[in-house]
């Protein structure tokens, strides 16, 4: 089995020096999905390429950056920093994300059930998750699913960078709105330590619809890509692999924004079809609320789009 603890711990070491260096936030170039790549994401780079071909030759990976590296029966699937704007900000929110799968039988792409083992590493506290399936979850830090079912006392983040600001807070205004006075609502700017934070007890969901906004509602797309620059910026395989591992075997509930399981979901590419919306919970009745928020702020937007007052253009 490759070591991918041993791998995220020695991406940390790489980046923990940079945290909060604006020497990190020179920009570098695009990554293949679209997002802006810095220097810190590019020193991270590079020495998971020397880490691979010195400790898993014989192994592929698939990065933000470099996109499907090598070839064999199993990949690693890898965020170097997921959360660098946190990161360049010197924030505890920025993880080391590394998930490992088997290719898939018989010339088929891996999916997300093809996850095999999964470690995420805090870059600034050093807290580490590690799962593997059907094994369960461990940590470094203790482990408590929230009991909360009460969607006006919930503790939950979203995700909004690279997001149309007035689109996703349509979407989700009825749970902003609900929880406003007796609970609480974050963007912590990575969707791996968002989740995590579910497995601490420290939040009660993540819920980021954006993908399922693109798919559905007209127009929305241009919308998302004036935002991103030309691209669609939504949460991709990457960021998403080694989370929903850590999710699942921890004991959390964790679908698409639809309700649909993510197992049969695409695990290598970064275009928008890759892409994925994410709806997780500490229990099953507070994900079943989530989704009826998120299908009622859909249904919204979609409203909006033949003739309400709503409006998302470049000049709303």
């Amino acid at each position: 089995m490759i070591a991918v603890l041993e791998l995220a711990l020695s991406l940390r070491e790489v980046v923990l020096p940079e945290l909060g260096s604006h020497a990190g936030r020179v920009r570098e170039g695009t990554a293949p999905g679209g997002d802006a790549t810095f220097a810190i994401d590019a020193r991270a780079e590079e020495h998971l390429e020397a880490w691979v071909a010195e400790h898993a030759p014989g192994v592929a990976f698939y990065s933000e950056d470099r996109g499907l590296v090598g070839s064999g029966d199993r990949v690693l699937i890898v965020d170097p920093i997921d959360g660098t704007r946190p990161a360049m900000a010197g924030f505890e929110s920025a993880c080391v994300s590394v998930a490992l799968a088997s290719m898939g039988g018989r010339g088929s792409s891996p999916c997300m059930r093809d996850v095999e083992s999964a470690a995420i590493v805090e870059i600034k506290s050093g807290a580490q998750f590690v799962a593997r399936r059907g094994e369960g979850l461990e940590a470094s830090v203790p482990l408590r699913l929230s009991a909360n079912e009460d969607v006006e006392k919930m503790f939950w983040v979203y995700g909004l960078r690279g997001r149309p600001a007035r689109v996703v807070v349509e979407a989700l205004a009825e749970l902003m709105d609900a929880s406003s006075a007796w609970g609480a609502v974050f963007d912590l700017g990575s969707a791996t330590y968002d989740t995590t934070r579910i497995l601490t007890g420290q939040l009660d969901a993540y819920v980021e619809p954006s993908p399922r906004i693109v798919d559905e509602v007209p127009g929305m797309r241009s919308a998302f890509e004036r935002v991103g620059r030309g691209a669609v910026l939504n949460n991709t395989p990457y960021d998403l692999a080694a989370a929903v591992l850590c999710l699942v075997e921890g004991g959390a509930v964790v679908t698409d924004a639809r309700g649909e399981s993510l197992d049969a979901r695409p695990l290598l590419g970064s275009g928008v079809e890759h892409q994925m919306s994410c709806v997780a919970a500490a229990n099953p009745a507070l994900h079943g609320k989530l989704l009826r928020a998120v299908d009622d702020g859909i249904r919204r937007l979609s409203e909006a789009g033949t003739g309400r007052p709503l409006r998302f253009g470049a000049s709303a």
